[in-house]
């Protein structure tokens, strides 16, 4: 069986969460903090779609928690979370770099790579949901 190539997209990843899904509230989210989800959306406790919110202010972004030099977790736990608040998330597998803003890699062995981006909606009320493509 020929090996499968990575996801190029959030929505490609398995038990992806449909635009609306809810996450999180906006208020629960602390600035400059990570915060990791897993969303069970058909996967179960086995395979849950895992994220993680970046809050920077009034901004919530979020990418899967999905490093692409390995397709390993950055962090299976919250309290691995490697990160340097509003700048960098760092696989604490590969120690390789992702900036805050837009997951891009700038350093480790997948430089030029990016984590998958995945679009959220904030309602006026602060509650954040996935966004729409």
């Amino acid at each position: 069986m020929p090996p499968t190539s990575p996801p190029q997209h959030w929505f490609e990843v398995p038990h992806a969460p449909a635009a609306g899904t809810a996450v999180a509230h906006r208020d629960d989210l602390t600035d400059g903090e990570p915060k990791m989800l897993e969303l069970d959306t058909g996967g179960g406790p086995v395979k849950p779609f895992r994220l993680v919110l970046l809050r920077d202010g009034e901004q919530v972004t979020a990418f899967v928690n999905r490093c692409p030099h390995f397709g390993v977790p950055l962090a299976t736990k919250q309290s691995q979370l490697i990160f340097v608040p509003k700048v960098s998330l760092t696989c604490n597998v590969h120690y390789t770099r992702f900036r805050w803003s837009d997951g891009v890699c700038e350093a480790g062995q997948c430089v030029g790579d990016r984590l998958l981006a995945v679009p959220l909606a904030v309602a006026d009320d602060g509650q954040v949901q996935i966004g729409t493509i």
